[in-house]
């Protein structure tokens, strides 16, 4: 086994968005070269997120449910309950991974959970994201800060689509949105072991260390 092929997972439940994202920024700044990369798994409490390139026209009407401006990059989206949120904090620099590289591995390990659900999961030219039959299931968004990689992808699971209406999601305004349970019948959990497999592929790790704390630890 080389050095750093390992990955550290955390499980941290049903969070607010904000405390995850504050936990992310924190855990990316206090890291040195001898951190090990880890991978998040999270559901989070309704929220639309604003990435760094959002407008405001794509925010329809988000009624109670409240807006959080993140620094990832890309446009609105919505996170819920029934959503598997997958964040990656990588030192890509110690990966030699190229943020391309990064969003091709992400894409790729998506399509292959899905390929295990015998779904079918592709990329749309000019829509990020992944999508079954034309419908996004999958978004991504990225942040890079010292060569090191925090947020990451959102899988639709079994969640509640109608706030998806209230938003031009990601900024498209001609996509519809799906999830699994409208195909299948998997649990989240199932979805997070698949996701994490593929992810571990993607990016080369041999071994994964499930920390027992939903407790972000801090350093």
């Amino acid at each position: 086994m080389t050095a750093f092929s390992a990955v550290n997972i955390r499980s941290l439940g049903l969070t607010e968005y904000s405390e995850t994202f504050e936990e992310m920024k924190n855990f990316t700044k206090l890291r040195t070269s001898d951190t090990a990369d880890e991978i998040w798994f999270a559901e989070h409490h309704p929220v639309f997120t604003q990435g760094i390139a959002g407008k405001n026209e794509h925010i329809l009407a988000p009624g109670e449910i409240p807006i959080i401006h993140s620094d990832r990059g890309g446009q609105v989206t919505y996170h819920g309950p029934g959503q598997v949120m997958g964040y990656l904090l990588f030192d890509l620099r110690r990966k030699k991974v190229s943020v391309r590289e990064l969003v091709f591995k992400i894409e790729q390990s998506i399509i292959c959970t899905l390929r295990e659900l015998a779904i079918d999961g592709e990329r749309l030219v000019g829509s990020p994201g992944i999508y079954v039959d034309s419908k996004k299931i999958a978004s991504l968004g990225l942040r890079v800060s010292r060569g090191c990689s925090y947020h990451g992808l959102s899988l639709n699971v079994k969640m509640d689509l109608e706030p998806f209406q209230r938003i031009n999601p990601c900024g498209l305004t001609n996509i519809g949105v799906t999830q699994i349970s409208e195909l299948i019948a998997s649990p989240v959990h199932q979805i997070e072991e698949l996701l994490l497999k593929s992810i571990g592929d993607e990016f080369g790790f041999s071994s994964f260390h499930k920390l027992g704390s939903s407790h972000v630890s801090r350093f």
